[in-house]
């Protein structure tokens, strides 16, 4: 079995991510055989719970009010509606769903007490709640995780070095302060970033450094390409190479063998062909749904015949046991995924 590392350095992983590319992704498939079920692939459906009129200038994002995007504000959806896209989403084969809120930081007001009633609802359905809300405190992750928070979003971007280059209205340190709260409310990890933001391919491994070097790597490591929106800084950019894509997940595939590694934003522009190399190299997570938050996204339907070509199965909610259940169970359950 493969040994879990947590003092990967920026050599050694530049190494592995400009090794010869059919290696690459072999090394890769053999890991993932070797610590996850390949064919079986997380579902997961997000949805914007509140849209625009965020105060952060973060250079991608259709979202910041600063810029002209043509994307609507709308206060914080009712938690029927929120229910009723839960339940459609898990009718087309979705077993998580992620809420995502264009807020700097939670507030301690009304609305986060909504979220928390809207987290606990989608909990009923038997699904796994995950949420992407900004900065959080101690005390509201564990608020959170009372109410029954599976998963909380919080991603990096970019590296340390490159991170003023597309945000300044919050720190690096910031965003992974809010990854210890996470942490120590016991809620699972989900953090990765975006690649095709004019970074760097050593920007691109020193992010992989800095979340395969964190105490615990996270649980569900998104890998983005960016979706450029006209009216933001980087509506130019250009369209990131499906190679691209394919080393990143295979080198995170490699130096965090037992992540789930999520092929994100971008996807409408792969072919189901380029697809596959991604799930080969070891991705074995989507979104699925129409949207991700304001950008689009393939459909159910779109995926599910993608799964059968490939042969690909949708993995079970709480595969890993439930956030509030006693460690001997969660355990087990860890125990029959690896």
């Amino acid at each position: 079995m493969t040994e879990v590392r947590y003092d990967w350095t920026q050599e050694e992983i530049s190494k592995i991510y400009h090794s010869p590319l059919l290696d690459l992704i072999y090394r890769a498939a053999t890991i993932h055989r070797e610590n996850k079920d390949y064919a079986e692939v997380q579902i997961s459906s997000l949805i914007s719970i509140k849209t625009g009129g965020c105060p952060e200038d973060c250079a991608y994002c259709p979202q910041a009010a600063r810029y002209s995007t043509g994307v609507d504000v709308h206060a914080l959806m009712p938690k029927e509606e929120v229910i009723a896209a839960a339940k459609r989403a898990k009718e087309g084969g979705a077993s998580r769903l992620c809420m995502g809120a264009a807020w700097r930081e939670v507030r301690d007001n009304r609305d986060f007490d909504k979220v928390l009633d809207m987290v606990t609802a989608v909990n009923e359905l038997d699904m796994e709640v995950c949420c992407t809300l900004g900065m959080l405190t101690e005390n509201q992750a564990q608020r959170l995780a009372d109410a029954g928070l599976y998963a909380y979003n919080h991603n990096l971007d970019t590296s340390e070095d490159d991170y003023k280059r597309i945000i300044t209205t919050r720190t690096y340190d910031e965003r992974l302060t809010t990854l210890e709260h996470v942490r120590k409310a016991k809620i699972s990890v989900c953090s990765g970033g975006i690649i095709g933001l004019g970074e760097t391919t050593a920007d691109r491994i020193s992010m992989l450094k800095t979340l395969s070097n964190l105490p615990k790597h996270p649980e569900s490591v998104p890998i983005n390409a960016l979706v450029p929106v006209k009216g933001t800084p980087l509506a130019e950019q250009p369209r990131v190479s499906v190679w691209d894509m394919v080393r990143m997940i295979a080198t995170t595939r490699i130096i965090m063998p037992k992540t789930v590694v999520r092929l994100s934003a971008g996807r409408t522009e792969m072919s189901t062909v380029e697809q596959a190399l991604c799930f080969m190299a070891g991705a074995n997570s989507i979104f699925a749904g129409e949207k991700l938050l304001t950008t689009p996204n393939p459909t159910f339907d779109e995926d599910m015949f993608m799964f059968e070509l490939l042969g690909l199965k949708p993995r079970q909610a709480f595969k890993n046991g439930r956030p509030n259940e006693p460690k001997e169970l969660r355990e087990m359950s860890i125990n029959e995924v690896f």
